[in-house]
């Protein structure tokens, strides 16, 4: 019969654990829900980011499992299965035959193993009797808590698992322009003359940038929502110089509340009963930036309704219109607790947070999101950045693959990270330009910067101990490549935003595996270090020190066009490729249509109705096919018909454009010049037609 243990007979630590100096009193004992899920006919599994790992998922079998917790983790390790800041439990599978997606509805921490080995138990026993078994990969996802509370997702494309999951989680809204232009960040920008200093350097030296940004040392002693008044003392005016420009701020807000009687936001939180309470329903204290600290409850809305009003310039006083917002250290990060962060004992009301601990940054961004809306009586879009994340963080909050370190290894795992997160929602997404810790040389910083301008989100950003790195302080040759690549980034602008409102409408993400375009390539499965930018460039960055060429893969059987030489490829596979140091090889795709403005000027906003360029990259068969979205670039007015959304189609000389919906305003914008790749001839026709399909 079964062996049952006797109470006398439990294992230690079933129901009170201590490790390291903490302890977890466990009051419903040892807890796990798990499930086996099996993915047959195929070899790759994609997906349950965050981790500093390939994009398609290893075997575990002989290694520790993808673990989702999300944590503080300093100077992180890569190739990794490690939990980091991020916890999306989905995860999708991909084959020729089609797609599909799991996700498990659990915020509690997880381990999900992976069998890779091309077929599962029931494979190996049948390889005794037969030689054909069906390849599958094996998965085991167990959570310490919670429900079994899944969701399939039959595709059967790539895309429509895309659909299929925002339909489910949501998609990532519309940005401002500005958002998805260049940002320049570090810890710390020391005072309001250091800020006007750096601003008017990128305009001396013509290095287009839309956004400054303020790390903890702004605030007036790790107080958020305030200002050092002696570095800032007239932070609106700082503000303002930079909106003159067509260019905004953004200042963190970290969700640890300082212990000191004289700041409103600790008193108010402490009175009204908001923080996250210990056991014995005190308020839990832990240790961060401010030191003593205690942790708002926002799993209670009225907590996050407290917050949000924070964000009220009558409130938040020295901000304007034109401040966003970057919530930081919301894993929560906690130094004193364990694994840096918040015990999993305490309790969000009648909540312990072992059971919702990977959403406490997703509902801290809801509040910074309501903010947002409510300061600006829903007239603006909102823009906050999160470090943490979980499914369905993306209508909140844009995300970067934290506090990376300045080598070449971590630039080549910048693309399998954002990879991860944009087949998990999180479309708006990048990492930090020339590593968060160290100091890139030259080669490295070019390098970074000819990458991060084909990745969603674009901000350079250090630490504290590092050297100034603003593209002036390298040589006169890497400034210049520096130039060429932001540059390069606002000449795209119109294809970028055309993107994240595709993305807002079907959940496609702007970055993109070869597979998701090419799903029937069976060689771009396991690729890593490309990836395509919406439908139509293949970008293939320089990953590695002292290299003059990369090796591109090419999917399908389509031509390619080099969009800096413009000379046609017709290739299919792999092939080494030159990329010199002043160049990334980047393809358009034959048969498609890309939008650019070619008058590139120091900020977005300046260039908001400047003319449009087409380039258009022929197919085969003489064919091509893009689109173009226009509108204010800031409020809402879209969602109510304020919009412009055209397709355009070339058939072998004869271009003809077309609205997908119906226009709702008028522009200024004009298309100035239509660029034909290859040698096509040039337009003979131009015809428009303007009612909707």
């Amino acid at each position: 019969g079964e062996e049952v243990l006797s109470e006398d007979e439990e294992e230690p630590d079933m129901w009170e654990e201590s490790y390291g100096g903490h302890s977890d009193s466990k009051p419903n004992g040892p807890t796990a829900v798990a499930m086996d899920f099996t993915f047959t006919g195929l070899d790759n599994v994609y997906g349950i980011p965050q981790h500093a790992d390939t994009f398609s998922l290893k075997d575990t079998s002989t290694t520790d499992p993808y673990r989702l917790y999300n944590l503080d983790v300093f100077e992180y390790e890569l190739w990794n299965p490690m939990a980091l800041y991020a916890s999306i439990p989905f995860m999708m599978g991909h084959s020729a035959k089609g797609s599909v997606g799991l996700f498990w509805l659990n915020a509690a921490e997880g381990f999900i193993d992976i069998k890779k080995d091309g077929q599962g138990l029931l494979g190996s026993v049948s390889s005794m009797f037969s030689a054909k078994t069906e390849k599958q990969v094996d998965t085991f996802w167990m959570f310490e808590s919670g429900i079994m509370d899944m969701f399939i997702m039959m595709g059967p494309t790539p895309k429509d698992i895309s659909r299929q999951y925002g339909s489910l989680t949501g998609n990532t809204p519309l940005p401002q322009e500005f958002a998805i232009a260049y940002h320049q960040c570090r810890w710390n920008y020391n005072d309001q003359e250091d800020v006007n200093m750096v601003e008017a350097k990128f305009d001396e030296h013509d290095i287009p940038m839309d956004v400054m940004w303020l790390d903890i040392e702004h605030t007036d002693g790790k107080k958020y929502f305030t200002w050092d008044s002696r570095k800032f003392p007239d932070s609106v005016a700082m503000i303002e110089n930079l909106s003159s420009h067509g260019r905004k701020l953004v200042t963190i807000v970290d969700p640890h509340i300082k212990k000191d009687s004289g700041y409103w936001v600790h008193n108010d939180l402490s009175s009204k009963g908001l923080y996250v309470k210990n056991q014995d329903g005190g308020d839990y204290e832990g240790w961060c930036w401010p030191g003593a600290s205690y942790y708002p409850d926002f799993l209670n809305a009225e907590a996050r309704d407290y917050f949000a009003e924070q964000y009220k310039l009558s409130v938040y006083k020295g901000s304007t219109l034109d401040c966003y917002t970057w919530n930081d250290m919301n894993e929560p990060s906690v130094f004193n607790g364990p694994e840096v962060t918040m015990a999993k004992d305490k309790m969000h009301g009648e909540v312990e947070h072992r059971d919702m601990h990977n959403m406490y940054g997703m509902l801290y961004t809801m509040a910074t999101h309501k903010g947002h809306l409510i300061r600006s009586e829903n007239t603006l879009r909102p823009f906050v950045l999160t470090r943490s994340a979980y499914a369905g963080s993306q209508r909140y909050a844009a995300i970067w693959t934290g506090d990376n370190t300045a080598e070449w290894g971590h630039l080549e795992a910048s693309i399998p990270m954002c990879l991860s997160l944009s087949i998990a929602g999180m479309g708006f997404c990048g990492a930090d330009i020339g590593g968060f810790f160290g100091n890139p040389d030259g080669e490295l910083f070019v390098r970074w910067y000819q990458a991060a301008a084909f990745q969603p989100f674009f901000r350079s950003h250090a630490h504290i101990d590092t050297k100034r790195r603003e593209p002036w302080l390298y040589s006169a040759g890497e400034m210049a490549l520096i130039r060429t690549a932001v540059r390069s980034r606002y000449a795209l602008l119109p294809l970028w935003y055309t993107l994240f409102y595709e993305q807002e409408q079907d959940g496609t993400p702007p970055m993109r595996p070869l597979w998701y375009e090419f799903p029937e390539d069976e060689g771009s499965y396991a690729k890593e270090g490309s990836h395509m930018v919406g439908s139509s460039l293949l970008v293939a960055p320089v990953l590695t020190k002292g290299s003059t060429q990369v090796n591109v893969y090419f999917p399908g059987s389509t031509l390619w066009y080099d969009i800096w030489s413009h000379q046609k490829l017709d290739v299919s596979g792999s092939m080494n490729y030159a990329a010199p140091y002043e160049k990334i090889p980047v393809f358009q795709r034959g048969g498609t249509i890309i939008p650019r403005r070619e008058r590139v000027r120091r900020s977005a906003a300046l260039m908001h109705d400047d003319p449009i360029t087409l380039v258009v990259a022929p197919d085969k068969e003489g064919k091509a096919s893009g689109t173009l979205y226009l509108d204010d670039g800031k409020s809402f007015a879209y969602q109510q018909g304020a919009k412009l959304y055209m397709q355009f189609t070339w058939d072998n000389g004869k271009m003809e454009s077309k609205m997908i919906s119906p226009p709702g305003m008028s522009t200024p914008v004009w298309l100035e010049r239509v660029l034909v790749l290859g040698s096509a001839p040039p337009p003979g026709q131009v015809a428009t037609v303007s009612s909707p399909s």
